[in-house]
């Protein structure tokens, strides 16, 4: 982990090896590039520009910008990039062929997260199956994909070969646990998933 920083920006570089970048606001401005003296060098892909793109602290939030610098453009969430974008937790920043998640646990809390603020259960409080449910939940995200809904109940119970009711009571369990569960039926699933891979709980890896 990065320490006390409560922002970074997590990547796997072309080993597979993770790492972490601290963002301090003291510094306000990260740049992201194949140039050695960017603050975030991803020299080994080739569709990274040499200063592709910086994420910058404004205010009280971390923005992303990329002002025409990149050959090849710069993604959020798979949208293509057009001048400086606020960055939420768990968002997903493609650069290149790389793929870059920004996280952050401080900073100021607005209302569409503040629902389950400092509610993120630790690993120890959910049971074996529980894990099992929220992984099988969170796979169409793998690889970072833009347009990812979570996998349905029926998708779940298949992977988990469990009863859908089975699987449902865990849900239930599961966005009790999250505190999610005063939110309306259609974002639980999505708001869930986003949190359990925005606070680390589910890695990429697991996927």
């Amino acid at each position: 982990m990065t320490g006390m920083a409560s922002s970074f920006l997590r990547y796997t570089d072309d080993t597979g090896r993770q790492h972490e970048l601290a963002l301090d606001p003291a510094q306000q401005r990260f740049t992201i590039g194949r140039n050695v003296q960017a603050d975030l060098v991803l020299g080994w892909d080739a569709e990274v520009s040499r200063l592709h793109a910086a994420v910058e602290h404004l205010g009280a939030h971390w923005t992303i910008v990329d002002d025409g610098l990149s050959r090849n453009g710069t993604f959020v969430n798979g949208e293509r990039l057009i001048g400086r974008r606020r960055l939420s937790p768990g968002d997903r920043i493609r650069v290149g062929t790389t793929l870059v998640h920004f996280f952050d646990f401080g900073g100021v809390v607005d209302d569409a997260t503040h629902t389950a603020s400092g509610s993120i259960p630790t690993m120890r409080s959910l049971t074996e199956t529980q894990r099992a449910v929220l992984i099988a939940l969170c796979r169409p995200y793998k690889h970072g994909t833009g347009f990812a809904t979570p996998a349905s109940n029926q998708q779940i119970a298949e992977e988990l070969f469990l009863s859908i009711d089975a699987i449902k009571t865990h849900l239930r369990a599961l966005f009790a646990k999250f505190g999610v569960e005063n939110l309306p039926q259609n974002q639980k699933r999505t708001r869930l998933a986003a949190l359990a891979m925005q606070s680390g709980m589910i890695s990429d890896h697991d996927l």
